[in-house]
């Protein structure tokens, strides 16, 4: 017996992947159906030239549950998942690639660890199906900096796989390249993340939208991720305390010079130690200033929002 409610949204971004559409679909299907709970299928085509969209609309011209979204251009992977985020209407949300390199049949095995109590579920690429040199070893090499980083362990950032509960992820507002980092960048609400081994295949059709060249991506978004979650509610700790530590640097350098100046009678106008000293007091005051500025800019950030810097989970007589 089907729920009323909807249950489940599947969010599935495309890029030129007309030869995997109609297999992806065909494979779906019967996984969603033993679920025997209501679900949808949101497809967003993310400016694909090949005849992806022209695929799409014929599936959902046979099946109401197909919903499709088409960007004008290619804007990329966080843009596709973040339009579909805000059109699921599922309590729970799951994504995967449209490559047919993620199994559907791993979503049961998803969502039943979602069901212990846990917010996101991540896919762990235990046997990866990709070369390892372009692929896997800078994965590797990422992940671990992330989970370093982040304080989020998991093994495969990089793995679309993933269930969400809705309550959680649309509560994001996303950018840039962040959808690897979701796990990590819920960590600020805390949702509880665990991972579970899914299967991983080949591509068959079609080529790989990405390449090593995303590493430097990657990394800069890593030092993001850390800021967003551990001091946007607090930035001033961030520069404030960098620029109190060149601020204290540059002026116990200038009281030296000044010291031996006066006291020593000693020529100071060609020491290089004056310009590093004027050099660090004056990058100090720069980024004490820009603490301020970003206390207040994230002040104006909540109040237009009219959004709390808190997550309640629980309220009791209220």
């Amino acid at each position: 017996m089907k729920s009323e409610k909807l249950y489940l949204s599947l969010v599935i971004p495309a890029y030129n992947e007309e030869e995997n559409i109609p297999l992806l679909y065909e494979r779906l299907k019967p996984v969603l159906e033993r679920l025997g709970k209501e679900y949808e299928i949101v497809f967003v085509d993310d400016g694909s030239v090949d005849a992806t969209w022209e695929k799409l609309k014929k599936i959902a011209e046979e099946d109401k549950r197909v919903k499709l979204i088409r960007f004008r251009k290619n804007y990329g992977q966080t843009a596709a998942m973040y339009a579909g985020f805000q059109h699921a209407s599922g309590e729970v949300i799951v994504t995967m690639d449209a490559d047919l390199q993620n199994d559907p049949e791993d979503i049961p095995a998803l969502l039943r660890k979602l069901e212990e109590g846990y917010d996101i579920v991540s896919g762990w690429r235990k046997e990866r199906k990709d070369p390892f040199l372009s692929r896997r070893l800078p994965s590797l090499i990422a992940n671990w900096i992330i989970s370093r980083v982040t304080g989020v362990g998991l093994h495969d950032y990089g793995c679309t796989l993933k269930a969400y509960r809705a309550e959680i992820i649309k509560k994001l507002e996303l950018y840039g390249d962040m959808h690897r980092f979701l796990p990590a960048l819920t960590k600020r609400l805390g949702a509880k993340v665990a991972e579970v081994p899914v299967r991983h295949h080949p591509r068959a059709y079609g080529r790989s939208k990405y390449g090593i060249g995303r590493t430097t991506r990657v990394i800069l978004d890593i030092f993001l991720v850390k800021f967003l979650n551990e001091y946007i509610n607090k930035p001033m700790y961030v520069f404030g305390t960098m620029g109190f530590l060149l601020l204290t640097l540059g002026l116990l350098m200038l009281l030296y010079l000044i010291f031996i100046k006066l006291f020593l009678d000693e020529n100071i106008g060609r020491r290089p130690l004056l310009i590093l000293s004027v050099l660090f007091t004056l990058a100090g005051i720069q980024l004490i200033s820009t603490g301020v500025i970003a206390e207040l800019l994230v002040r104006v950030y909540y109040r237009t929002r009219e959004d709390k810097p808190f997550v309640v989970e629980e309220k009791v007589n209220l």
